[in-house]
């Protein structure tokens, strides 16, 4: 499926340092040079740059953006760097709208990365370096995907849009507030909507969104000759992170401890520090019940590390003054989830089923991407989709690979989706076509010219 021109792509793609301001500030970012070389590879099948630029100021202000991105986007540069690009092939408007969106389908891909660029390379027929399978590797195999479709139907781009979206900002905690969000409020999306993320070629109809939590020790620091004079963060953020792991219940959702800081010496006693949760919900109401779990979580660590350490002579200080020294602080909250697709609209299993493309096990928790921001789009319908795996093929890890069977097998499954997309359409069309007919009185029958009625000889 994949061409020499796709392998060329990919290494170039790969080489290019995407890793957004918010996972690697100060280091070089080629973003625009990425985008611009996806949209040189693009034209070849026939799609045109619908948009190209950086987001407008305003989308970094809303209320709902992580804090981490408000704060950043008070620099110009940051917006600048990251831009956003949308390509189409088809015969509808640029921003469609409700009956034109019912025959384009959008694929969105990211192609901003986690920070941490490692040494680029094909080893026999798999790929290794950062986005392979998050998420370069799949634009890639997207293209191909596209180009296959097209050979088997030619027709294909007169009838149904296509519209690519490859955006920035969907990692480093933006979520896409940036990136996919501001296309979406433009009306660059569809009926059908996929989004390019390892699944492992299986379709992912639900995504849930996150928030994130910042629990602050803002204590007195101390000389380590004499560790009891000031407040021991290190200590302190170390207990909550064990108490606030066993003590929440993520339910539906899903818990991560993620990153405690406090000082990189060993010559001083840190008496400020932070500890982050990130919180993954499905719906309105888990998010509501972490959000409390994790206030009343707080408040009962602190009152247990208060009692468990008030009488220890190094410790005494922090536990006394452990609730004034501390603070939640959320960093992001209150992004909308997708609920699962294949309920709210029938005709999304219907059509996975056309083009042969399995379900994501019910039984198997999802993850969190831009997808979230289709939620309550009406009319429209949701998948994620993509090769390889998270885990599996170490994205956001070291090591990041590929495999070219598991882009082709992806490749396989884009031509497959968008013929069978179209080819719902088509009957689609045929169907109200009759039912018109069917519905308007028969035309009255006009007689032949040469029918015409003439007085009767008797």
């Amino acid at each position: 499926m994949l061409t020499e021109t796709d392998h060329r792509l990919l290494l170039e793609l790969l080489e290019l340092p995407t890793a957004g301001p918010l996972e690697a500030p100060g280091q070089p970012l080629h973003l625009w040079a990425a985008q611009r070389a996806y949209a040189t590879a693009a034209a070849e099948l026939g799609f045109e740059v619908l948009h190209h630029a950086a987001p407008a100021p305003a989308w970094a202000e809303l209320p709902d953006v992580p804090l981490t991105v408000r704060t950043r986007a008070a620099d110009p540069a940051f917006l600048s760097e990251q831009p956003s690009l949308v390509l189409r092939l088809g015969p509808l408007e640029p921003a469609p709208g409700p009956a034109e969106r019912e025959r384009t389908v959008m694929f969105n891909v990211h192609l901003d990365t986690v920070a941490g660029q490692q040494p680029v390379h094909r080893s026999g027929d798999t790929y290794y370096g950062r986005g392979a399978v998050d998420a370069k590797g799949p634009a890639v195999a997207l293209l191909a995907g596209l180009r296959a479709a097209l050979a088997r139907r030619p027709q294909l781009g007169t009838r149904t849009t296509v519209l690519v979206q490859a955006v920035a900002g969907e990692e480093g905690g933006a979520l896409g507030t940036l990136g996919t969000r501001p296309l979406v409020a433009a009306g660059h999306y569809g009926r059908l909507n996929v989004f390019c993320e390892p699944t492992g070629n299986r379709a992912l109809t639900r995504c849930t969104a996150a928030m994130t939590a910042r629990i602050e020790v803002a204590g007195q620091d101390a000389v380590d000759d004499r560790p009891a004079a000031g407040h021991n963060a290190t200590v302190l953020l170390g207990f909550l992170a064990q108490h606030l792991a066993a003590s929440i219940t993520p339910g539906a959702g899903r818990l991560c401890v993620a990153g405690l800081h406090t000082g990189h010496l060993h010559n001083r006693v840190y008496g400020q520090g932070e500890l982050l949760l990130n919180l993954a919900y499905p719906d309105p109401a888990t998010a509501e019940r972490l959000e409390r779990a994790v206030a009343e979580g707080l408040a009962a660590g602190l009152h247990a590390f208060a009692e468990k350490f008030a009488a220890n002579p190094l410790l005494a200080r922090t536990a006394v003054d452990a609730a004034s020294i501390t603070t939640l602080r959320w960093l992001k909250r209150g992004l909308p989830a997708l609920t699962d697709q294949g309920t709210v609209d029938p005709w999304l299993p219907r059509l996975l089923t056309a083009a042969k493309i399995a379900p994501w096990p019910a039984t198997e928790p999802g993850f969190t991407c831009d997808a979230i921001w289709l939620a309550d789009r009406p009319g429209t319908a949701t998948v994620v989709l993509g090769p390889g795996s998270l885990e599996e093929n170490n994205a956001h890890a070291v090591g990041e690979f590929v495999r070219l069977a598991e882009l082709s097998a992806f490749a396989h499954s884009v031509a497959d989706l968008l013929l069978a997309f179209d080819n719902a359409g088509a009957d689609a069309r045929s169907e109200a076509t009759e039912a018109t007919e069917a519905a308007e009185p028969a035309a009255p029958r006009l007689p032949h010219p040469t029918q015409e009625a003439h007085p009767v000889c008797r």
